[in-house]
């Protein structure tokens, strides 16, 4: 068996993809496969192009009903289904939350009250109405949808959906940490995963060995704002309008990257005690948390190594 690795950046993130073939030239041709897979549906889900389908939604806000493609749909109804299970903690509507809150810039400068209310009045799942033959009503207008918690993990489960289709036992799609792996590495042996120290993000703290799994991890070490002595991640809690303070990194493997990815984010808001309760509910699903004392949380069944 042959692999061939791809670094690349697609969706705003850094890609690591590894395709196995029998040849050479099978693996490349799965590469060029997967990345061109992401840049479609980076083109149907993104906010950064006015012909996407989420520019389009959040364009129509408060307006008319939108057919959108099928997959959006589908992918929709899963992200209400989330958002029901974490009783909002995830919510695609978080957008204008996190217009407010966007700690990537240096004149960043803390929202008042009443900017946070008046993002609060158009934020809420509930608000997304799901209607037959694939239309779409954002109901509240100044509503902003945003895939950026959960499309990265998408994008890795098509490819993997993609590859094996086309007879690949074996693969790794990164998404910069939102990450899907299915067989062994070419010499025989497990894939692993690290997690990075929330104090170092150079160095990795546990290590995860992955079997047909997909991990993600959300943590506050490479956007944060400190206020009062408090970190605060760039994860907003939607049903307060706040970012999420005391938690550095949480970390969930399940057997889709799409569920890791919205999970991770989900349970940064819920915090560590009820989002393991969620979690050792959830069939195949595991968590590793770690709080603002580098204090470490972990779900009742997951098998992690103290060291790489």
């Amino acid at each position: 068996m042959q692999s061939s690795k791809l670094h690349t950046r697609l969706m705003g993130s850094d890609f690591e993809l590894i395709a196995t073939g029998a040849t050479e030239a099978i693996a490349n041709r799965r590469l060029e496969q997967g990345v061109a897979e992401i840049r479609r549906i980076e083109s149907l889900l993104t906010v950064f192009s006015e012909t996407s389908v989420t520019a389009q939604l959040n364009a129509q806000a408060g307006g008319t009903p939108l057919t959108v493609p099928a997959e959006v749909y589908r992918l929709l109804l899963r992200c209400n289904k989330i958002s029901t299970i974490t009783q909002g903690a995830f919510d695609i509507t978080a957008g204008v939350l996190k217009q407010l809150f966007n700690f990537k810039y240096d004149h960043f400068t803390w929202p008042d009250n009443n900017a946070i209310a008046q993002a609060m009045a158009c934020t809420g799942f509930q608000h997304i109405a799901l209607l037959e033959h694939h239309c779409v009503q954002l109901k509240r207008a100044g509503m902003r949808i945003d895939f950026g918690a959960i499309g990265k993990g998408y994008a890795a489960d098509r490819v993997k959906a993609l590859w094996i289709a086309d007879g690949a036992t074996s693969g790794v799609v990164n998404a910069s940490g939102d990450l899907t792996a299915w067989g062994t590495q070419p010499d025989g042996g497990p894939w692993k995963v690290g997690i990075a120290h929330p104090d170092d993000p150079q160095q990795i703290s546990l290590w995860l060995p992955v079997n047909n799994a997909s991990v993600a991890t959300s943590g506050n070490y490479e956007q944060y704002v400190e206020r009062n002595g408090v970190r605060y991640s760039h994860n907003i809690d939607p049903r307060k309008g706040w970012p999420v303070p005391y938690i550095k990194s949480v970390t969930v493997v399940s057997p889709s990257a799409e569920l890791s990815d919205a999970l991770a984010t989900a349970i940064t808001v819920m915090g560590p005690e009820v989002g393991l309760n969620l979690v050792n509910q959830l069939p195949e699903v595991h968590c590793i948390i770690i709080d603002g004392n580098n204090t470490i949380f972990q779900s009742d069944n997951i098998q992690i190594h103290a060291k790489a």
